[in-house]
């Protein structure tokens, strides 16, 4: 009887033993796996490849789906051409504006509309001014004294009247007198009441001052010609264009006005101020125009060839994420494996845009996709940031009590 008793209760301890050994396990085993994952947040996190901050890792599926393409860095001689719209104008140098020498009165305006095309030393009108006919008059004087003394022995004499012929021939040259009328005022020795005013050159009127019978002065401009066998062209370009243009540059023009047409040009000059409205630079471009095809105030087509080359690691434009005072690409380091890289970039040019430094010759870009990478690598940058901040230590051992054992009061 007494036996049975004691195995009963031999093996209610041991159950109990077992039991309790059990829930200690189960208690331990949350609180041990806390306490791991608490030491390790107080861990800042080791990268094992010493990947630069912002490094992003996507796994190949994810890199498919969000369409991740790329491009090599490349070397390559770099060119431009810039197109714009221009408005042809006169050519300032080809402008002529008659105003008569003495005063006088119009008479017989034989170019009389605007628009008129005129030749070279055409008779515009005729004038009568009474400082012309005394001036013809003193020349005649001159021609005549000069045939008397042109066989004298005396050189002194001879001389004289030689340069008072020529003085005064000269004077009514000073006047715009035609050299037709002159010579015919030397072979009839007649004064002519009317003298002629002609066209310094071939062009269009497009200004008439003075009409039949008008009294003018110096001050009166009777006509405006200009010459459109060559025309300006106006072109306002950006200012990051401007790096690429130069004086001498070769330019095509096409007008609607004229289709299929091809006029080629050059580039004359680059002014040296910003229009503020536009923020544009104006260039003026020069071209032939033989058979005045080309009207002023006309708008056209340019492209200009710019000549400009430049030796340079380019990229394409749209792998540069641009924020504010950086631009950043993504340079791929291995298979789904990013890294942010800060670039300085140059011209760009035709979808492609130099890179100054940041970038070597060969090197793997992204060129689509960034924003979604760039946002991935600001947030693990962020993240190991704050893994990185140092956490507090724990507090020291209690301190002993000031009881000992016994006391007693």
């Amino acid at each position: 009887m007494n036996k049975k008793i004691i195995i009963v209760v031999v093996f209610t301890m041991a159950l109990g033993i077992g039991i309790g050994y059990w829930f200690a396990n189960q208690n331990e085993a949350p609180t041990t796996q806390s306490a791991r994952s608490a030491s390790q947040a107080q861990q800042p996190s080791i990268n094992e490849d010493n990947d630069a901050p912002g490094t992003v890792r996507i796994d190949p599926v994810t890199v498919q789906d969000i369409g991740v393409r790329t491009a090599l860095a490349k070397r390559t001689t770099m060119t431009r051409s810039v197109r714009s719209v221009g408005r042809i104008a006169y050519d300032e140098k080809r402008i002529a504006r008659l105003h008569p020498k003495t005063e006088g009165w119009i008479d017989d305006l034989r170019v009389n509309e605007t628009g008129m095309a005129v030749k070279k030393d055409e008779i515009l009108l005729s004038i009568y001014a009474p400082k012309l006919v005394s001036t013809q008059q003193e020349y005649l004087l001159a021609l005549n004294n000069l045939s008397a003394l042109q066989r004298s022995p005396i050189d002194d004499i001879r001389r004289g009247a030689e340069e008072l012929a020529a003085s005064s021939r000269q004077r009514l040259r000073l006047f715009d007198v035609p050299e037709h009328q002159i010579k015919k005022l030397e072979e009839t020795r007649e004064v002519m009441k009317y003298l002629h005013i002609q066209s310094p050159f071939s062009g269009i009127v497009i200004n008439i001052g003075a009409r039949d019978g008008q009294y003018v002065t110096p001050q009166s401009e009777i006509y405006m010609i200009a010459d459109l066998s060559r025309v300006w062209v106006y072109v306002y370009v950006y200012e990051y264009e401007l790096p690429w243009i130069q004086v001498g540059d070769e330019a095509q023009m096409t007008l609607a006005a004229l289709p299929g047409k091809v006029f080629t040009g050059n580039a004359t000059y680059i002014y040296p101020y910003l229009e503020a409205d536009t923020r544009t630079i104006k260039v003026r471009l020069e071209f032939d125009n033989p058979e005045i095809e080309l009207k002023p105030n006309m708008f056209a087509n340019i492209d200009i060839r710019a000549s400009k080359q430049v030796d340079a690691i380019v990229i394409p434009d749209e792998s540069v994420l641009r924020s504010g005072d950086r631009d950043t690409v993504f340079i791929v380091r291995g298979t789904g494996k990013y890294e942010p890289r800060q670039v300085e970039l140059g011209i760009v040019s035709d979808g492609m845009v130099q890179i100054l430094s940041g970038v070597e010759e060969g090197e793997e870009i992204v060129t689509s996709a960034m924003f979604l990478i760039d946002s991935e690598s600001k947030l693990r940058e962020a993240s190991s940031k704050m893994m990185e901040v140092k956490v507090p230590a724990t507090d020291g051992p209690a301190p002993e009590s000031n009881e000992k054992s016994g006391d007693t009061q």
